[in-house]
């Protein structure tokens, strides 16, 4: 029986009226729980100091090991050593919540060991505008919300409701401080690295050993050091600089480092122009991203009530900065100053083409020259002074009489970003120039976006400040190409209509026939008059108590929500007689995997949500997306469906996949589902970080090809005929090979025709990893 209020159209418990809250205010914040303990930190770092002769460190290396659970027990080596920390916060979105939260239940604690939040941003789609976007999203999801908000008010958790913002701008305007170590159910957790913080997208299991109060394991990343000089001028912008780092690293050149941001540069940015930065770090696999301690933070600590964590920031600025002479695993230097506008993509954030060229690539690929939908906002581009540039555009715009000529949507950040702007006057003017503003939502960055401006499957161009544009991501035809660039670029290319548009360069033409240029954007990092609240119903106490009284029942009925059982142990020794089910060729990021968009209503139900599982893949042997051969059968099906037949018969499998498997977005279900129907590895050229400590979360193994050249011997309907190596693994013993950084297993392979041959593979597992493997999960590794 459900102790919260009804999810009406009309309840005040959940209200849905927009206001400028001008005659209320926000009560004075509480910053005692979101200041980091900066002495017990500073205290913890001497002690790692010492085991390290006093060598300069990173900012990174600061951070991470001040906040090791025994300082004094490990000497920590980049690249190699596995690191036990105690993260200091907890932030959830809406989504991944529900499987975090379905797992923290199994732990059986009363509260959660540290302060954890539950955002409400991934389930309400964009179509309409907010208002009626955010009623029909609550209508439809009052399922989820009311079960997110009981547990949130069973263990203590702060819940910030349906309208309140984006996961990653409320964290950054409320939670995240220099020095922090935050675990986020997000891969852009690491957006709160704009104020200083090692904030990492992780699993919900990686949440739950936080909220569990166990120590949280991250091998010791190296450090990408990014040195910035020079300072942002006319068409550039924070956004530039990680477009422009994305194309030099690519998807995979971050895998296993932190990037930390330092130079003269840094002076010149804006808080929320490094959150940018830093958020969109994710797209080149990255473990997080971050700046060191700087004037701009401070003053947006002030601006947004935290000034007591300004002062106790400033007060220890040495440990909120790297060492003199500390040394980086690699350096490059990018010069602000001639920093050129950029272009990402289509369907990868890394494809990235200067300004300047841009036309050039339009012509050569054939597209059609025009702009379907340019979209601002999302977590990545939702500040006050990104609304406030673009604004200085769209004026420019209507003084000469004309509006946007591609549909043109707006994002705010958070509750606070749109009353604020409302108030400021960027919003009429954005609406008055076609701009529709939607909810304070992820909505079409994350493919909750109902189109009505396309025919079925018609080969589009859209222009967005979002992060991530692989292929069917924002709206599921796989014919929209999605353009990541600024939001300044955005609102000047959807102004003009063209794809080829290039404002430094190229007229725009006024209502009387007139050519005219577009000035560079301009505008205020804060605002002048300070943020407003906007409505405060959205917005959780400072301080949440949790209520044990509560109870949460999910009713067995319910297609969104499934009660967990937990996974069955791993093997006592080798695997014997594993199909290959699949072999994936090309990119197979974790929207391939468990996509979002209409699945998120499944995200809370394991068994549905499964029905997805590798819809997106493409199988290298008959290059079929979601189309594989039942060896038993004869006959062809979806991924799911056979893998699912293979379970019932009884007969594990795995799946051959290429490089950087799993790249993308945190979600675990990616993981959970391969284990849910019966696979127990995953052999891989190469794994995106998150993704491959999910799968080890849920007891799947994941393996990578000793020679990556070996990916073109295996195939779908080869068998595992036997491993040499697991044995040895789950019992303890040292392996064939064995190094610092795990060990070698050997794959017997059979092929239909009798034919056998070896295969190498390397895996990366921990001593705890083994014990989570053995076990069956980590969650049952930690019961006991």
């Amino acid at each position: 029986m459900s102790f919260l209020k009804p999810l009406a159209r009309n309840s005040t418990h959940w209200s849905h009226v927009r206001s400028l809250a001008t005659a209320s205010t926000r009560p004075a914040k509480d910053c005692t729980r979101i200041t980091p303990p900066y002495p017990k930190l500073v205290a913890n770092l001497e002690k790692v100091k010492r085991v390290l002769d006093h060598r300069p460190m990173t900012l990174s290396e600061k951070i991470l090991y001040s906040h090791l659970t025994e300082p004094e027990e490990v000497k920590p080596i980049r690249g190699q050593t596995y690191l036990k920390l105690s993260p200091d916060r907890v932030a959830m979105q809406d989504a991944s919540a529900q499987m975090a939260i379905l797992q923290f239940m199994l732990a059986g604690m009363p509260t959660t060991a540290v302060p954890s939040s539950i955002h409400c941003d991934h389930l309400i789609v964009g179509h309409k505008g907010a208002d009626q976007d955010l009623v029909n999203s609550i209508e439809n999801n009052k399922e989820i919300f009311n079960f997110l908000q009981s547990a949130a008010e069973k263990y203590g958790m702060a819940f910030w409701k349906p309208g309140s913002g984006i996961i990653h701008q409320i964290v950054l305007e409320n939670y995240a401080a220099p020095g922090l170590l935050m675990l986020g159910t997000d891969s852009h957790t690491p957006n709160a690295g704009g104020l200083g913080a090692i904030a990492i997208g992780v699993g919900g299991a990686d949440a739950v050993d936080a909220m569990a109060n166990i120590p949280w394991e991250l091998k010791a990343p190296e450090v990408i050091g990014i040195k910035l000089t020079g300072k942002l001028n006319g068409w550039t912008s924070p956004k530039d600089v990680i477009l422009h780092l994305a194309g030099k690293l690519t998807v995979r050149g971050g895998t296993g480092h932190i990037i930390e941001y330092f130079g003269p540069g840094i002076d010149t940015l804006s808080c929320t122009g490094m959150g940018t930065i830093c958020n969109m770090g994710a797209e080149v696999g990255a473990t997080t991203s971050l700046f060191p301690f700087v004037n701009s933070m401070s003053s947006y600590l002030h601006a947004t009530g935290r000034g007591p964590v300004a002062e106790a920031a400033r007060q220890h600025a040495h440990f909120l900065k790297a060492d003199e002479g500390a040394v980086y695993d690699k350096v490059i230097e990018i010069n602000l100053s001639t920093l050129e506008p950029h272009i990402n993509g289509p369907f990868t954030p890394d494809l990235a083409t200067p300004l300047s060229k841009f036309a050039d690539v339009v012509k050569k690929n054939g597209w059609k020259d025009e702009v379907k939908v340019g979209l601002i906002g999302s977590c990545t581009n939702s500040s006050y002074e990104d609304m406030d540039r673009v604004t200085s555009l769209a004026k420019q715009a209507l003084e000469k009489g004309i509006k946007s000529k591609a549909g043109f949507f707006i994002t705010p950040g958070s509750e606070q970003i749109r009353a604020t702007i409302e108030r400021d006057g960027q919003t009429a003017v954005l609406e008055k120039v076609g701009g529709v503003v939607l909810a304070n939502a992820c909505g079409p960055c994350i493919g909750q976006w109902t189109r009505d401006d396309l025919n079925d499957k018609e080969e589009n161009a859209i222009l967005t400040s979002f992060n991530r544009n692989f292929k069917n991501r924002n709206d599921g035809n796989a014919k929209t190409m999605n353009f990541l660039t600024s939001p300044e670029l955005v609102t000047a290319m959807s102004l003009s209509g063209k794809l080829s548009f290039n404002p430094l360069t190229d007229p725009l033409v006024d209502a009387s026939g007139e050519e005219f240029m577009l000035q560079p954007p301009y505008g205020d990092n804060l605002p002048k008059d300070g943020f407003i609240p906007g409505n405060l119903s959205y917005t959780p106490p400072d301080a949440s108590q949790p209520n044990p009284s509560i109870e949460i029942s999910v009713d067995p009925k319910s297609t969104r929500l499934q009660v967990l059982e937990p996974f069955g142990p791993g093997p006592e020794g080798e695997f014997t007689n594993l199909e290959v089910l699949l072999k994936v060729k090309g990119k197979c990021t974790t929207d391939h995997i468990s996509a979002a968009g209409p699945w998120l209503k499944y995200k809370g139900h394991l068994e549905n949500i499964s029905h997805n599982t590798l819809n997106g893949a493409l199988n290298a042997d008959n290059d079929k997306v979601n189309v594989v051969s039942n060896v038993f059968t004869g006959e062809e099906g979806a991924i799911h469906e056979v893998g699912r037949d293979y379970q019932k018969r009884g007969k594990p499998w795995i799946v051959v996949t290429d490089h950087n498997y799993g790249e993308g977005s945190a979600r675990e279900h990616a993981a959970l589902q391969m284990r849910y129907l019966g696979c127990p590895m995953i052999l891989a050229r190469s794994f995106a970080r998150i993704h491959q400590t999910n799968l080890k979360k849920q007891g799947v193994l994941p393996l990578t090809f000793a020679d990556p050249a070996d990916w073109e011997r295996i195939h779908g309907g080869d068998v595992i005929e036997s491993t040499v190596g697991v044995a040895d693994l789950v019992a303890g013993r040292p392996g064939k090979n064995d190094t610092a950084e795990g060990g070698e297993i050997t794959l017997v392979v059979r092929r239909a025709n009798g034919e056998k041959f070896e295969i190498k593979a390397l895996h990366t597992m921990s001593k705890d990893q083994i014990e989570w493997f053995k076990k069956g999960s980590a969650l049952n590794a930690a019961r006991g």
